[in-house]
């Protein structure tokens, strides 16, 4: 019973996206352009056909792009998204099982994924950590501890010797894994703020940690 009800669900989700890129368009003719859609990942799958994936293609594409541009805001990063997606989508075809959802809502689960991934990847590159700083220095260490431990004892030793504020900021990026954003917003200070602490006390920590392990 759950299972049906969360296909309906799904299959009322996939309707109304369809319907709102088409005003025009009734159930039938959703259901009629879902079907050829699953039927095309089909082919796909089983006989990497090249046509049925240019028609994939063709309809998803303009769509991701769309969604890329919005939430992105970068459309070289946005056609990175379209190739991503749909390289996924040719890869995976195999994997579709349309008793858990349907194609729509699979194609759009891995356009979410992969886009989520690449915030991440943009946030991280953005966020000047200084990581050279100090990283070299923490795997000479590490070398000799428990490889799963991304700081150590010794190292947390030395951390918790910094001043309050520099403390804070380092324990939240490199332990609490948080971005300089999010660290800005939890100590409700400004991200340049967060920059300069995380600056003063890896340098510090750098100095500390290069007299002990020379």
């Amino acid at each position: 019973m759950q299972n049906i009800q969360s296909q309906s669900r799904q299959s009322d989700y996939d309707k109304a996206y369809l319907v709102t890129n088409n005003q025009s368009m009734d159930d039938k003719d959703a259901e009629a352009i879902i079907d050829k859609l699953s039927k095309s990942l089909t082919e796909v799958a089983e006989s990497r056909d090249r046509q049925a994936y240019a028609q994939l293609f063709s309809y998803f594409a303009p769509k991701i792009l769309s969604f890329g541009n919005q939430k992105l805001a970068n459309q070289g990063l946005a056609k990175d998204l379209v190739q991503e997606t749909m390289t996924t989508v040719w890869t995976k075809a195999h994997l579709f099982n349309p008793e858990i959802g349907s194609i729509t809502t699979w194609v759009f689960t891995i356009m979410r994924n992969r886009c989520f991934d690449m915030l991440r990847k943009v946030q991280h590159n953005k966020e000047d950590t200084y990581a050279d700083d100090i990283w070299p220095v923490f795997e000479t260490v590490i070398a000799d501890e428990h490889p799963d431990h991304i700081l150590t004892s010794k190292l947390l030793k030395h951390v918790d010797a910094l001043p309050l504020r520099q403390r804070q900021v380092v324990k939240g990026i490199y332990l609490q894994e948080l971005s300089q954003q999010e660290l800005a917003s939890k100590l409700d200070v400004p991200l340049g703020t967060i920059k300069s602490r995380l600056r003063l006390g890896l340098v510090k920590l750098r100095s500390i940690l290069e007299k002990d392990y020379d």
